[in-house]
């Protein structure tokens, strides 16, 4: 498509490289049929090709976007499903990226609004926050009938949260034939910190020294879901920096990631940051499961008397494109894994379901109808925001792959299982 931009708005290269993929789209619309919001609402500016006029239209006049342009840019849940349907090659994230920046900068949401994604923003890469004000949350929880209703719905959702103890201990490899840096994140490590036990001790297992790295606490996801530029460059240079500071004259192997929501953000920072290191730090970037799979050495594992049902978050299936590491890892260790046809967004997204809890409730729904028609005993996904809002619906326990790992190959029963009878 034809697009307008001045020479000297070309010359912001984030601004450049939305210009180059407007440009790749061809409206054919095969993106329509693969949106959860236009399959859902049936809004033409609620699919990629509709968001994709707004955008251009936004960009190019450099304005404040009206109400209606915010809200169908805010409604798009960034799966990118549209991303891996496309014919064309359209890197949808450089322009929805763009336009969360644009709105951002331009103040065009009402003050209410702005003052919960700024909270947001602020409080959940904070896990000295996090946790106070999660408690918090539980005591206010009478009281969210009075409250307005953006800040009902953060009293809600946090009150829902478990917060799990501090875990630093690591177990300690004698002599590794590996090394890595393991990032510790924000959210997680609040509410599900065994699973960052849980991959020290699997990575332990495969001879793999982990090493934690964790910058300011949060890698700049949520910030760079948000809009919020200037705090997520901040985050990812930080945890750059904490990586090159810890790697010393050792090169690690890899950047592990256990949730892919971070994953699939840290892999960008080359074009985030524009920088070497951050170049250097994404491409060495993998997620936990297929970093332990490519170390799993060949041999037979005992079968698992476990039926799994298997989750893809769509941060893994359509971004950092390794939908079959988590399943392929677990059948090697012996267990029964069953996948739902289903490869819809589950309505996490980050921050989504607080934000558009209406969208996020009905994709919860249909995620979880899925799931639990596969009758498994449990349900698994290597994300914490996807685990989090299945669990919250789901009937049947809800865990993270590698806690399945770190039982078959070191005997640790997840702690999920103290309600479930199996041996």
């Amino acid at each position: 498509m034809r697009t307008n931009f001045t020479p000297e708005q070309l010359e912001d290269p984030h601004l450049k490289a939305a210009e180059a993929q407007l440009r790749s789209c061809v409206h054919c619309g095969i993106c329509t049929a693969t949106c959860p919001t236009y399959v859902l609402l049936g809004n033409e500016l609620d699919s990629p090709r509709g968001r994709i006029q707004l955008i251009q239209q936004m960009l190019e006049q450099d304005a404040k976007p009206s109400p209606v342009i915010v809200t169908h840019i805010d409604r798009c849940l960034s799966c990118l499903a549209c991303v891996s349907a496309c014919p064309s090659g359209v890197n949808y994230p450089r322009l929805i990226d763009q336009a969360r920046i644009h709105i951002e900068k331009k103040q065009a949401r009402p003050w209410l609004q702005n003052l919960v994604r700024r909270g947001l923003g602020y409080v959940l890469p904070r896990r000295a926050l996090l946790r106070p004000l999660i408690a918090l949350a539980r005591f206010v929880v009478p009281l969210k009938k009075i409250l307005p209703t953006p800040i009902a719905r953060l009293v809600s959702t946090a009150s829902a949260l478990p917060v799990s103890q501090k875990h630093r201990s690591q177990p300690k490899v004698s002599m590794p034939t590996a090394r890595v840096a393991l990032h510790a994140g924000c959210v997680q490590e609040v509410v599900a910190s065994h699973i960052t036990l849980a991959t020290t001790r699997v990575l332990a297992a495969l001879n793999v020294e982990a090493v934690l790295v964790e910058g300011s606490g949060c890698c700049g996801a949520l910030n760079h879901h948000l809009g919020q530029e200037p705090q997520a460059k901040a985050r990812a240079s930080s945890l750059c920096a904490d990586i090159q500071t810890k790697e010393g004259a050792m090169t690690f192997d890899a950047v592990i990631t256990t949730a892919t929501g971070c994953g699939s953000v840290i892999k960008d920072y080359g074009f985030q940051l524009g920088s070497s290191l951050g170049h250097s730090v994404g491409t060495r970037t993998r997620d936990v499961m297929e970093y332990a799979l490519s170390m799993l050495p060949p041999k037979a594992y005992p079968k698992q008397e476990l039926r799994i049902a298997y989750h893809k978050p769509c941060s893994l299936l359509h971004s950092m494109k390794q939908a079959s590491c988590g399943p392929d890892m677990l059948r090697r260790l012996g267990f029964d894994v069953v996948e739902p046809s289903d490869q819809t967004c589950c309505g996490s997204a980050g921050v989504y379901n607080i934000l558009e809890p209406d969208i996020a409730r009905t994709l919860q729904s249909q995620k979880v109808k899925a799931l639990q028609a596969l009758n498994a005993d449990i349900i698994v996904s290597p994300n914490i925001g996807c685990l989090a809002q299945i669990a919250a619906a789901a009937n049947l326990p809800v865990l993270h792959p590698i806690e399945l790992a770190d039982w078959a190959l070191n005997g640790t029963r997840p702690l999920i299982f103290k309600h479930l009878p199996v041996s």
